[in-house]
């Protein structure tokens, strides 16, 4: 069974409520032992300072930003 995630791998997003730009660079799923899907991570990365910082987010707020998303390609 494949399931097409929500978000692809370069998407990306302003996290709510922050100032930078996430990049969507890895999806992790979670299955329990019957095979059903119980968990979907995107892992996305940013830049801080000259490093780069990586965190997890689920699908909600990477919903919850597609509306920053939509101005910041518009500029």
């Amino acid at each position: 069974m494949t399931i097409t995630p929500d978000y692809t791998i370069g998407t990306q997003f302003k996290p709510r409520g922050k100032q930078y730009i996430c990049t969507i660079v890895d999806i992790w799923k979670t299955y329990d032992s019957r095979g059903s899907l119980q968990k979907t991570a995107y892992i996305a990365t940013h830049q801080f300072l000259g490093q780069t910082v990586t965190g997890e987010y689920n699908r909600t707020n990477v919903a919850r930003s597609e509306e920053h998303t939509s101005e910041l390609q518009s500029h």
